[in-house]
């Protein structure tokens, strides 16, 4: 089962989202926090597999919580959940290690679908903040193309994580196991001298495989 800590500091809001939630019976709301100050005291109590965090908040926001979140704890997921469909919002989110950034708007089953993906090493954003988002990502990027041979296999992969593949569709779709296709990714990642899965599924849009 999934272990999540919600970041919300509208209580009502924070119910309605934990239902939503619950309603798959392999995710738990484990614990609940209303700022970025009290996600961080749970996180030192509990064991949490993904955090859903709201972006405004008061005392401390989800973009701060977000960056000492995963300086302290790399391995456990961060999902955003805001009302503001704002580039710069996404952004920062993004570049301190955000697994996604979804709206509000979305419905309970997007939402569910996001959390899986985050879980299975998937990047899930939002259409509309992507189709913000994307242009600005790709003009931060160097205009020179890498100069890597990648092969055929590492070429496929590249180009599945461009098309916002997780580890279980890619696996799936190569018939290899989740295990293979996480070794393959970080060898990718380290031959193109890229730091994340964002990077990587830049670099394939870049470069034409996706």
């Amino acid at each position: 089962m999934i272990q999540i800590l919600l970041v919300e500091d509208q209580s009502i809001v924070r119910s309605g989202i934990k239902m939503m939630i619950e309603q798959d019976v392999s995710l738990c709301v484990r614990a609940e926090a209303s700022n970025g100050k009290e996600a961080l005291e749970q996180l030192e109590r509990h064991v949490i597999d993904l955090v859903i965090m709201d972006v405004s908040m008061p005392i401390m926001n989800g973009i701060e919580s977000t960056q000492r979140i995963k300086a302290q704890w790399p391995t456990i997921r961060v999902l955003m959940l805001t009302t503001f469909n704002d580039e710069e919002y996404a952004m920062q989110a993004l570049q301190y290690g955000a697994n996604g950034f979804m709206l509000k708007t979305a419905d309970p089953e997007h939402l569910i679908q996001s959390i899986h993906s985050c879980m299975n090493g998937g990047l899930s954003i939002h259409d509309h903040v992507t189709a913000k988002i994307m242009p600005r990502l790709l003009r931060q990027e160097s205009t020179e193309p890498i100069q890597v041979e990648l092969t055929k296999r590492e070429r496929e992969l590249v180009k599945l994580v461009g098309e916002g593949k997780t580890n279980k569709e890619i696996a799936a779709e190569l018939y290899l196991s989740i295990g293979t296709v996480k070794n393959h990714l970080t060898q990718i990642l380290h031959k193109l001298e890229l730091r994340d899965r964002t990077q990587l599924a830049i670099y394939a849009v870049k470069n034409h495989l996706a």
